[in-house]
């Protein structure tokens, strides 16, 4: 039976890479020369720890590191941007988290969107990954692309394609 797995990983490299670009970058700006800029990467939680002068700089850092990490290969989708900054004194902090796996109710989504499709084709959910198999690779490639139609939020690859 062909199958396929949809997974949602950010390679650990690729991110600190497109983090240490952003940092060059910033540090080579003339808007940021003199103002406290922090940005750290935890390589074990995939968090990332943004300070900055103002909520404007931490903004523009913000849009500096998708920008980059989007040439680096990485979907902008990956960093979860819905916690809010918060100000400790005359700094700016915010904690930006980098989406790695697929979470329970994500996964969820995805086999619902996969069944209502009418597609003959089974998906389970196994941990962090979905596998979905099928006696057809035309079902499965269709499975594909009504996966990358379908607006979940998160960047989705597809790997492991078996025939």
């Amino acid at each position: 039976m062909p199958s396929f797995d949809i997974v949602s990983k950010v390679d650990g490299q690729t991110l600190d890479n497109a983090v240490n670009v952003t940092r060059k970058e910033i540090t080579n700006r003339f808007d940021f020369k003199g103002s406290h800029v922090v940005m750290e990467l935890d390589k074990k939680t995939y968090v990332l720890s943004l300070e900055a002068d103002s909520d404007m700089k931490m903004e523009q850092m913000i849009d500096v590191l998708i920008s980059r990490s989007i040439k680096q290969g990485l979907d902008g989708q990956a960093f979860d941007l819905t916690k809010e900054g918060y100000q400790s004194g005359k700094v700016w902090k915010k904690e930006v988290p980098v989406r790695n796996g697929l979470k329970q109710e994500d996964a969820k989504k995805i086999v619902k969107m996969i069944k209502d499709s009418g597609a003959k084709v089974q998906a389970a959910i196994m941990d962090d990954i979905i596998r979905v198999t099928g006696k057809k690779i035309d079902d499965l490639q269709d499975v594909i692309a009504k996966c990358r139609g379908g607006n979940f939020g998160i960047p989705l690859q597809y790997v492991n394609m078996k025939s």
